[in-house]
């Protein structure tokens, strides 16, 4: 730690509060006044900025963008691990995949489609984890026509999505030995996801407070724990995007603490064992309305 750096000032973390809700929407309010300052202190050091002040101003002038996705990649939150909550994927393999398997059957010569977004990946492990179901669950790829998306707000979290690599303390957090030495392979760095299990997925940077309807259809989305940093508004304008994304009968996954009971009258909660999930009320898409994408100022 720099100790010449002077502490974060009331009104400079006002300024950034504000700054961070408006480039992620993130709500960091007088209680995360450490947040602030512990994950941007390195950002103030690295930039010679001097204040977090001057931070504010150079990201805000960085015609690049560059400091705006460092700032985004220092306070958006990283925690993860492979099957976390082990509830989805269990009704992901004895439910919500062979339901859409028996509706998506087509003639012998075609390919069962099925669409798959985690919509806020982190550092890969749902996407691996939701790999690794389909592989046991299917066999191989030869009958079916996946897609298995991964996006993330951080593009450096996506950068080591992508790559897949993880470390000893990674693996051991949700992820049984057996599981570890079958789809993983033992690198200098870690451990690698395999190659035909990386070739499933595709990773992208995404805002989702931001239109995302170019990414298309998709069977089932995974969206947990990320609404919960978002304004009622933004909520509202999330659920409703996600509807307009969601086929027909797609699946819908949020948080196991999460609720879209203020957050979404388009869809409707469905319990399986002891899971949740969501589908549109009817078939129903929920009319999206726009979050706001300009900068607030203090």
């Amino acid at each position: 730690m720099d100790m010449d750096l002077p502490a974060l000032r009331s009104e400079e973390r006002k300024l950034l509060a504000n700054y961070i809700y408006s480039i992620c929407g993130i709500q960091l309010d007088d209680s995360k006044h450490y947040l602030i300052e512990g994950r941007l202190r390195n950002l103030v050091a690295q930039t010679r900025a001097g204040t977090y002040s001057e931070l504010y101003n150079k990201a805000r002038s960085d015609r690049s963008g560059s400091l705006e996705r460092a700032i985004i990649d220092a306070v958006t939150t990283g925690e993860t691990l492979f099957f976390r909550d082990r509830g989805p994927f269990d009704l992901l393999r004895q439910k919500i995949l062979p339901e859409l398997i028996d509706r998506r059957a087509r003639p012998a010569a075609a390919k069962i489609p099925l669409r798959i977004w985690s919509a806020a990946c982190s550092t890969g492990q749902e996407v691996y984890s939701i790999a690794i179901v389909l592989r046991e669950l299917l066999g191989g790829a030869d009958k079916y026509d996946i897609r298995l998306l991964g996006t993330d707000i951080s593009s450096q979290a996506i950068a080591r999505a992508s790559l897949g690599i993880y470390g000893d303390l990674q693996m051991e957090r949700g992820l049984p030995a057996e599981t570890r030495n079958r789809y993983f392979v033992r690198r200098q760095e870690g451990w690698q996801i395999r190659d035909e299990i990386r070739a499933m997925a595709s990773f992208r940077t995404i805002n989702l407070l931001r239109d995302f309807s170019t990414l298309g259809q998709f069977d089932i989305i995974f969206c947990r724990n990320v609404a919960i940093y978002f304004s009622e508004a933004d909520k509202y304008a999330l659920f409703s995007r996600l509807s307009m994304s969601l086929a027909d009968d797609g699946y819908l996954i949020i948080g196991a603490t999460e609720s879209l009971a203020n957050a979404s009258s388009g869809f409707e909660a469905k319990r399986y064992l002891r899971s949740v999930f969501y589908q549109r009320v009817n078939g129903r898409k929920t009319p999206a309305r726009e979050s706001r994408d300009t900068y607030l100022t203090s």
